[in-house]
């Protein structure tokens, strides 16, 4: 009796041994299961464009190759951090700098009408060339030869329903726009955004808040631009172009300044109308025959993309365009002196 019961005893306990064993080897497994995931989903966060973290090359020091010909690459670099580390460099050689000695002003943009189809006038209290600022391509009327160009420009600080029809009929039309986005436009409007930079349009800044910056601090115009840059990246996985819309059209030379050392080039306009207010919109007549007294070589217009007087006349308004012989251009190609 006693033999057996020491007998089932040690089965007993070899059978724990073995469950023991067993439960530990499926630990392990779950435990490496969880790790690859982990990896993948990091790969994945790494960079929009597909890269994974150990693809993208990252300077280390004087970026000399090791003795496997490999550069070496620093540990949990990806893109997108090497991205916010870029615009915080920039935002903090900003902070750094003395803007004491440059006007505060405050300035709202203004424009004079040429029914000639000559470029408009503009202010002259100063050249906003200087901060790497336009509001017409100067070069589109020098020289013998005219280049018959436009730039289509529009400020989205919310979607009122009419950006994808905007959309199509810039696609009908081969015509490349700039689209300058809040942070709540790019928050609740991510698919539109990405279909934009999809579609070959350029996507600039109108800050976070749509706030007057004329007089603000370094801190908060960095906040505004900066931040709005680096929430597009995040959000919608694309670079903001790096063209900036003062919101209101409201400046001073002081902001130009910072916004030029940020890296934008600020773009102001020589067309615009009374388009912003979604309860007095003017008529689709209204809209197709200002464009047709006004447009001129170079133009920079403003259009506003909760308009539903302009969504209804841009199909209208590109096809009289090109009649006339315009091309639509990219804000990229405007070259400042």
């Amino acid at each position: 009796m006693v033999e057996t019961f020491a007998r089932k005893e040690k089965i007993s306990s070899a059978i724990k041994r073995a469950v023991c064993v067993l439960f530990a080897a499926l630990l392990f497994l779950c435990l490496a299961g969880c790790d690859i995931k982990v990896a993948q989903h990091e790969d994945y966060k790494s960079g929009f464009d597909g890269k994974k973290a150990e693809d993208t090359e990252v300077e280390n020091g004087d970026d000399k190759a090791d003795k496997d010909g490999q550069k070496n690459v620093k540990e949990g670099s990806s893109q997108k951090k090497e991205d916010k580390n870029k615009f915080a460099e920039a935002a903090e050689l900003v902070k750094k700098k003395d803007y004491s000695a440059l006007p505060k002003k405050f300035n709202s943009w203004w424009f004079k009408r040429n029914m000639d189809h000559l470029q408009s006038g503009a202010q002259e209290d100063f050249d906003i060339g200087k901060y790497n600022a336009v509001y017409v391509d100067k070069k589109a009327m020098e020289g013998k030869a005219v280049d018959k160009v436009i730039y289509l420009t529009f400020d989205c600080g919310y979607d009122n329903g009419y950006t994808n029809g905007i959309l199509d009929v810039l696609k009908k039309h081969k015509a490349p726009a700039t689209f300058f986005v809040t942070q709540t436009y790019i928050r609740d409007n991510k698919e539109i955004v990405k279909r934009m930079k999809e579609e070959g349009h350029t996507v600039g800044n109108h800050t976070i808040t749509h706030p007057n910056l004329s007089e603000a601090s370094v801190d908060k115009i960095v906040e505004e631009i900066v931040g709005c840059q680096q929430y597009m990246k995040e959000a919608v996985g694309y670079d903001m172009d790096a063209f900036f819309r003062p919101p209101k059209g409201e400046y001073s030379e002081y902001l130009l300044q910072v916004a030029k050392d940020l890296g934008y080039t600020t773009v102001f306009w020589s067309i615009a109308y009374l388009d912003y207010d979604v309860n007095n919109q003017p008529s689709v007549d209204h809209v197709i025959e200002h464009w047709g007294k006004y447009y001129h070589p170079g133009a920079i217009p403003l259009i506003h993309n909760v308009s539903s007087a302009n969504a209804a006349a841009l199909d209208t308004i590109l096809t009289n365009l090109e009649k006339e012989g315009y091309r639509f251009g990219s804000l990229c190609d405007i070259k400042i002196e």
